[in-house]
């Protein structure tokens, strides 16, 4: 049987599916670095330029699918039920439509809006740039609900309850880069868990990592679930 595993999924995950991500060439915008679309300050300066960005996101997530890694992660769901939490630093929701259930975005989601009049947060799959009133309070104050550089990650006393009760944590696609997610596996470690590193290539975190294995996610993640599902190898018990 396996045990209580927390995986943490990355750009490199949903990169697959051809979601481009911020830390490559395809990640600039029209000539504007993340910092210019990805702030709180960015917003106060000029809320049309970025939400003319999410929104263009949002409009992109129709045309990707889940990938294979994205399928696996599922799959693993079915059988463990509640001892599988995935962690996702994207905004995407291809986990979901895939299957998974036990997910927490810690950096939010871009099919949702946060108002910052009411707080309140709504499913939303249309644009924001034309600042439409929140549904809660009427207000034309509805932003992304996006974790923006230099705001608190969502869930993350969730989180570190989840690493502490896990038997394993298992990273995917990650940078190794982007704090706090960056530091789950020293947390993990210490927690006791075993730990695993599935990325394209070796990452900022790799050393931390009991075991790390380098190549395509969707290539990797389903031999990984193959081998829990089978009780052989490493996170088995």
């Amino acid at each position: 049987m396996a045990g209580r595993i927390v995986v943490l999924t990355g750009a490199g995950i949903s990169a697959e599916s051809g979601v481009p991500t911020f830390r490559d060439a395809d990640g600039l915008w029209e000539g504007h670095r993340v910092e210019d679309v990805a702030t709180p300050e960015a917003y106060e300066t000029s809320p049309s330029t970025v939400h003319r960005f999410y929104d263009a996101r949002r409009q992109a997530l129709g045309a990707v699918e889940p990938n294979a890694a994205h399928h696996a992660l599922a799959r693993l769901e079915e059988h463990l039920g509640g001892d599988l939490l995935v962690v996702t630093q994207n905004i995407d929701d291809l986990h979901e439509r895939a299957g998974s259930r036990n997910v927490i975005h810690m950096h939010g989601e871009l099919r949702k809006a946060l108002c910052r009049a009411c707080e309140g947060r709504f499913e939303w799959t249309g644009d924001l740039g034309d600042f439409p009133p929140c549904p809660g309070c009427q207000h034309s104050e509805l932003r992304p609900d996006v974790v923006w550089f230099g705001e608190i990650p969502y869930e993350m006393d969730t989180i570190i309850e989840a690493l502490a009760d896990a038997t394993a944590f298992v990273s995917i696609g990650t940078s190794g880069a982007v704090y706090p997610a960056a530091g789950f596996v020293q947390q993990a470690r210490r927690f006791g868990a075993d730990t695993l590193e599935l990325n394209l290539v070796p990452s900022d975190g790799t050393p931390w990592f009991a075991q790390a294995r380098h190549g395509r996610a969707g290539e990797l993640v389903p031999a990984w679930v193959d081998e829990v599902l089978a009780g052989r190898g490493l996170l088995t018990s």
